[in-house]
């Protein structure tokens, strides 16, 4: 487990650790799925077995996926970083209650970004939907433009996350 060190109190843990149920609570929640077009279905203890299932086979492949986001011990949402060919995209998402939370998540998670010599940039996919972007540009990111997903379209930006040379690289 992944300690932030930020005055929220916040804990990165595996998905596998948050019961199936909580994650159909979240991932039916209206205002969630707003800002996920690829979110087609709805969410019951089968699709959270195969969603979590699908991003713990990430982890076996490529070292590293996505985290159950935790404040004070409460499950807030999950996300991390998802290898998209040659490529570290990272995503969020967070309950309803949340929301407020992203961006201490996020340098967290840049954070561990920076210290690992296997990803030298993130890119973030956003759907067009989303209207508030200044906390990327305020961090760095840059839009590379529109990019088609699966059936969608979003936003792509990027963010150079440069490894200290004297760095360790975090396993988790």
């Amino acid at each position: 487990m992944m300690q932030s060190r930020s005055h929220h109190n916040l804990t990165f843990s595996r998905l596998t650790e948050v019961p199936l149920e909580t994650l159909v609570e979240h991932m039916s929640d209206p205002r969630v799925a707003r800002h996920m077009p690829l979110l087609s279905q709805p969410w019951d203890v089968d699709a959270a077995k195969h969603f979590v299932a699908a991003k713990e086979a990430w982890w076996q492949r490529d070292g590293l996926g996505h985290w159950a986001f935790l404040q004070d011990g409460h499950y807030v949402g999950w996300g991390g970083f998802q290898k998209e060919g040659a490529e570290w995209d990272f995503g969020l998402v967070l309950r309803g209650e949340a929301f407020g939370l992203g961006l201490a998540i996020t340098h967290a998670a840049l954070n561990f970004a920076h210290a690992d010599a296997r990803i030298p940039f993130v890119t973030f996919l956003l759907p067009p939907s989303r209207r508030h972007l200044g906390a990327l540009a305020r961090i760095g990111a840059e839009l590379v433009g529109e990019v088609p997903y699966e059936t969608a379209r979003f936003l792509k930006f990027r963010l150079d996350t440069p490894c200290p040379a004297t760095a360790p690289t975090l396993r988790n």
